[in-house]
């Protein structure tokens, strides 16, 4: 009973360990902040001023942006404390990055470079302590056998073998597995204990301490569910169903609504389907184009112009039907990278392509060639970033070869995309790298965010810079 009583007590406690550990980095935030003000002008004075006060809101806004965008704190037994540490550095670098360009935009001349550096400094090297510690704290509790959730499973299918699987990798929420209750066992192929039959569930319970149970079952009896149901939550045990999806469509990411008391099941969470993201992705786009437009065309543009006329003959624009949102075709613009030929429309550009001119190469390698697209961008038809838009020909070809090929059709194409920083740029060989890069495309579309979309632009700006060897 003390043991039960322990456990039930860290339970309630430790299923806020999420929270907790956020409200930690907080404190360390702002703690480095304090510290760096200190070292910097020996006393905190300054911090009267409102450039440090918003500042260091700002700073705060952010991190709790990046910790929820990227899931900080959801930390798998599997995953080496090095990668852990690695995350957690990379976050703090976006965090550096986004506050010093709001500091010189928004023209915070008071934030100085080297309260900046002891900031970034402190913060780091506090992080890095707190995931160390937090990672063999989580690990310690594990091991010493007393759970933060204690749960049994219906069902030993497939879909019953994965949400074991989850469960028991995720520290953060320090899942017990007591094993599996099915009234078929032939197929089992969880890594638990048989528990019994479904009916036997009750006396389990009344002898054992359970949270959750996770009904996994493809068939079953209505009615003895439903007894069950009204068991659990007379005894204060939380009912969890999973419904397997996969059955109809491979897809990881589902959702439901409620049209009246009738549930509906979205086979794809679609972000940019809620009308006020789509407005965010709208401004974002005309902002972002206009500023690109007025700021760097009038220097940059004469000079790539000049280059492409005199690479070879023909037009310094290159114009192309590309397949668009929903599936329509506009009209795509370029600067010409290629000397004038028949197949422009029906083949793609490979490496060492004869077509591409020398001007053409360095344009391609550094993205300089799709400059023009911000015009695109601006009149709707593009965005800046989204699926890269194919060629007719391609999205014909390929909607036949790949089921879900015309999903990425959902939303406006984009100048750069996350396929494209993730290395599936240029040249589709085989339709195997085509499947992947549709992948990539599809997850964008159903796990879109602003902070994403500038993630995406900060890769893109980054591989201009660097070599990309997969630019042709």
């Amino acid at each position: 009973m003390k043991d039960e009583t322990k456990s039930l007590n860290l339970y309630n406690y430790l299923r806020y360990i999420k929270l907790i550990l956020i409200g930690g980095d907080l404190i360390f935030l702002n703690i480095s902040f304090l510290v760096a003000v200190l070292v910097s002008y020996g006393d905190l004075s300054i911090l009267n001023g409102k450039d440090y006060q918003i500042f260091l809101f700002i700073a705060n806004l952010f991190w709790l942006m990046l910790v929820y965008h990227f899931k900080e704190f959801t930390f798998s037994k599997h995953n080496l404390l090095v990668k852990c540490l690695v995350k957690s550095m990379t976050l703090i670098s976006y965090l550096f990055l986004a506050l010093f360009i709001f500091a010189i935009v928004f023209r915070l001349d008071k934030i100085s470079n080297i309260g900046l550096f002891f900031f970034f400094l402190n913060f780091l090297n506090l992080t890095v302590v707190y995931r160390i510690t937090t990672i063999f704290m989580l690990k310690k509790i594990r091991k010493s056998g007393t759970s933060f959730r204690n749960v049994v499973i219906l069902g030993a299918g497939n879909t019953a073998t994965e949400i074991y699987t989850e469960l028991s990798n995720d520290l953060s929420q320090g899942y017990k597995i007591l094993g599996f209750f099915d009234d078929n066992t032939g197929d089992a192929k969880l890594n638990a204990n048989y528990l019994g039959e479904v009916s036997d569930l009750k006396e389990f319970a009344l002898h054992h301490e359970i949270h959750e149970v996770y009904i996994a079952m493809k068939d079953f009896d209505t009615t003895t569910i439903k007894e069950l149901i009204n068991f659990c939550e007379r005894n204060l045990i939380r009912v969890k169903f999973i419904p397997d999806y996969r059955l109809f469509k491979e897809t990881n990411n589902v959702a439901v609504d409620f049209y009246g008391h009738v549930p509906v099941v979205s086979l794809r969470v679609e972000p940019l389907e809620i009308p006020i993201n789509r407005i965010k992705k709208r401004f974002f786009d005309i902002l972002f184009s206009l500023l690109v437009i007025l700021f760097i065309f009038p220097w940059l543009f004469p000079i790539l112009m000049l280059l492409v006329k005199l690479s070879s003959k023909g037009p310094i624009f290159f114009r192309q039907k590309r397949s668009g949102e929903g599936n329509k075709y506009f009209w795509c613009i370029k600067f010409r990278t290629m000397k004038l030929n028949e197949s422009s429309d029906t083949r793609q550009a490979t490496a060492n392509d004869e077509r591409v001119t020398k001007v053409g190469k360095f344009l391609r390698k550094t993205n300089l060639d799709e400059m023009p697209q911000f015009f695109n961008v601006l009149i709707g038809n593009m965005s800046v970033v989204g699926p890269r838009p194919h060629m007719i020909k391609h999205t014909e070809q390929y909607s036949e070869l790949i089921d879900n090929y015309l999903v990425r059709h959902y939303t406006k194409p984009g100048i750069t995309g996350w396929a494209q920083t993730n290395g599936y740029r240029g040249e589709t060989k085989n339709v195997e790298k085509m499947v992947k890069r549709v992948e990539y495309d599809i997850w964008y579309i159903e796990n879109w965010s602003f902070l994403l979309e500038l993630k995406i632009i900060f890769f893109t700006v980054r591989n201009m810079f660097f070599n990309d060897p997969n630019a042709v």
